[in-house]
């Protein structure tokens, strides 16, 4: 059975930057789009940025100009770059991806998250 790993989430100073990182649990499978989502307490989980299978990407407004998605196939990992955080990115994040195994068909799957904190 094949997971999402995601690393990178902590406790940062609004202002300051994290990096979160997305990988595939096997290198047999490959990560094809992928996208980030967070969810803060109470409120409704948002998607926060996308990157499709041909580097295409897509980011809430939120996220627009201090979020950076990307991917580096040859490590099979996807990342979401975050600077000048704000005490409202305090979220969940959580990344999900359509998956390609060697032989069969592609599937999407959910990891488990990193929490990231900003404090004021």
């Amino acid at each position: 059975q094949v997971q999402l790993v995601e690393s990178g989430g902590g406790l940062v100073q609004a202002g300051g930057s994290l990096r979160l990182s997305c990988a595939a649990s096997r290198s047999t499978f490959n990560i094809r789009a992928a996208n980030w989502h967070r969810q803060a307490p109470g409120k409704q989980r948002e998607l926060v940025a996308a990157i499709s299978r041909f580097g295409t990407t897509n980011y809430a407004d939120s996220a627009k100009g201090r979020f950076t998605i990307s991917r580096d196939d040859a490590k099979n990992t996807v990342y979401l770059q975050m600077n000048d955080l704000k005490p409202d990115d305090t979220a969940l994040y959580s990344c999900h991806a359509v998956l390609a195994p060697a032989l069969g068909r592609t599937f999407d799957v959910w990891g488990q998250g990193t929490q990231v904190t900003v404090s004021s």
